[in-house]
């Protein structure tokens, strides 16, 4: 059995596409990765043969952020047609002779995903790392170029709006590549590209899909990927040399500014008596001077690293959260975009942490949702929920995905 797997995003995206990919090949399966350059280093590391998908993401969102590489003049259907083509063109060019696609990521990289799945007949499984990405009557979409109006507030006409949203994104430019290449127009772009059975690779106690809802959702539970990575002897150092620290971190999130956000943050954990250890991350946070209270630190393995820290200041990525869910870790959400809203009120309604008012923080604010996340009622509390994540989505994942394409698989 081969097994194609896309994903088209920050790391958030790439990370449980690896825990599914080191599963499969677990249970005899070969797997190939389409995803940005930037994850080459981390995928070879695993053995995971990497197909690259377009420019840096890291490049582009920072270049965004910071404003050093404003985006090119071009519209937003403009830019969904050249990712499609060119993701097209990426997939297509290995794809021959794979079982099964499973794709995830931005909308028109989807949609090329299962344009060449269509062109190959194959199975194709959209996932979702969030319950809130999916059309539910018990959720309303994200926001995405332009704010909902305000005088609509039922879920149903939200989602309708999205899907016109989508359309008009997203459709010309998705239908006009699919003719070149000898298939049918699609109307309706989400239901396209999410199907009516879309994978959602979340928790069930962070993440639970709702029912009734019109979708026939399949929630596998989040795909963690195994690391049994021992902790840089310098940074086992620092954590035995005093009390647990603080950990802030915001992944492949950049900032605005990231000397004070850096500082800010120094001076909140302190102001809590605590220790402080950044992650470098995409937004490049840095100790300044000789801070013996203070360490930086990059790529690490938080599964080994969580459970030794007092808490988790991070961005509220589906990954960061659950990592730190398992390990019993308070957190404290600073969402950014996406999802992170989503988890951070997630993390503040089960009571293991606090969600960060904005993106952006100051001493004062981390502070206060510092004061929250480590009393000792939170941290009992995230105790007693790490007990309940289960840890087994990526193997439910495998063997459903290796048991569906079997079944689809044309007879030799």
């Amino acid at each position: 059995m081969r097994v194609l797997l896309m994903a088209y995003g920050s790391r958030g995206d790439i990370e449980p596409m690896a825990g599914l990919a080191v599963r499969l090949r677990a249970l005899g399966a070969e797997v190939r990765v389409c995803a940005p350059p930037d994850f080459a280093e981390l995928l070879n590391g695993f053995g995971l043969p990497l197909v690259p998908l377009g420019p840096s993401v890291r490049e582009m969102t920072t270049g965004a952020v910071t404003g050093a590489k404003p985006m090119p003049p071009q519209s937003m259907p403009q830019r969904a047609a050249r990712v499609f083509a060119s993701t097209y063109d990426s997939v297509a060019a290995v794809a021959e002779g794979f079982d099964a696609v499973v794709a995830t990521g931005l909308i028109p990289a989807a949609a090329a995903a299962r344009a060449v799945a269509e062109k190959l007949g194959l199975p194709y499984v959209f996932v979702s790392y969030f319950p809130t990405y999916l059309p539910s009557p018990h959720h309303p979409p994200l926001v995405w170029t332009r704010p909902h109006p305000a005088d609509v507030t039922d879920n149903r006409a939200l989602w309708d709006l999205n899907a016109e949203q989508m359309n008009e994104l997203f459709r010309e430019g998705i239908n006009t590549h699919r003719a070149s290449v000898g298939l049918p127009p699609v109307d309706d772009v989400r239901g396209h590209v999410f199907t009516d059975r879309p994978w959602l690779a979340a928790d069930p106690t962070l993440g639970p899909w709702q029912e009734p809802a019109d979708l026939d959702v399949v929630q596998t539970g989040a795909w963690i990927r195994p690391d049994d990575r021992p902790l840089p002897a310098e940074l086992e150092a620092f954590l035995e040399a005093g009390a647990p620290p603080v950990y802030v971190g915001f992944g492949s999130m950049p900032v605005r500014d990231a000397e004070a956000v850096a500082r800010a943050a120094v001076e909140a954990v302190r102001a809590q008596g605590r220790r402080v250890l950044l992650s470098r991350g995409w937004a490049d946070l840095a100790v300044t001077g000789d801070q013996a209270d203070c360490f930086a630190v990059g790529e690490v393995n938080q599964q080994a690293l969580f459970g030794r820290v007092a808490a988790v200041v991070h961005h509220g990525g589906a990954g960061t959260t659950t990592t730190a869910a398992r390990a019993g870790a308070p957190q404290v959400v600073v969402p950014q975009m996406a999802d992170q809203p989503y988890w951070a009120g997630r993390v503040a309604e089960l009571g293991i942490g606090a969600a960060h008012d904005g993106p952006t923080l100051t001493a004062e604010s981390l502070s206060a949702a510092l004061s929250t996340a480590l009393t000792p009622a939170t941290r009992a509390r995230a105790a007693t929920v790490a007990a309940e994540i289960r840890t087994d989505g990526a193997t439910v994942a495998a063997r459903l995905l290796l048991d569906t394409a079997g079944r689809q698989r044309p007879p030799a």
